[in-house]
């Protein structure tokens, strides 16, 4: 009863460590993907190769973050009024919660000043403060960059 006791306490410490791995953000594996074209053949290559890495690892048991970042032309991927990938960028976010976006604020800025008015950014797009700055930073944390 001892030994069923102990393996019960050790399992349920893996569950527990398991979930507050997930919490955490900390991931197996992390891609980050680049996306600086105005071009939705790009983007949805950037999608593609996302959804693919996402099933792949997850067919192993593995954990992955993919976080697609745009900036510069890319941005308009993520525009709600001029993304020709809305629709599949509506469904993407709500099928795969690893993945994220980010939308670069620097761009943001020039064409707001371009326009004179602040582009619409998609909701699911998290805005950083500049993207190449932000693909530097997960480079540093051990992300891999990968420009499709």
């Amino acid at each position: 009863m001892r030994f069923i006791t102990r393996i019960s306490a050790l399992l349920l410490s893996a569950l527990m460590a398991t979930a507050t791995f997930a919490q955490d953000g900390l991931a197996d594996h992390k891609l980050a993907l680049q996306i600086s074209d105005n071009n939705p053949q790009k983007m949805n290559t950037v999608l593609n190769v996302a959804a693919n890495v996402v099933r792949y690892y997850e067919n192993q048991g593995e954990t992955v973050e993919v976080r697609i970042v745009a900036f510069n032309a890319g941005l308009h991927m993520l525009r709600e009024d001029t993304s020709p990938v809305l629709k599949r960028l509506s469904s993407f976010g709500a099928s795969m919660p690893n993945v994220t976006f980010a939308a670069c604020s620097n761009t943001i800025a020039g064409m707001t000043k371009k326009e004179g008015k602040a582009p619409p950014i998609v909701s699911l797009a998290e805005k950083v403060s500049a993207g190449v700055v932000d693909l530097m930073t997960l480079d540093e944390n051990g992300w891999t960059i990968v420009r499709p």
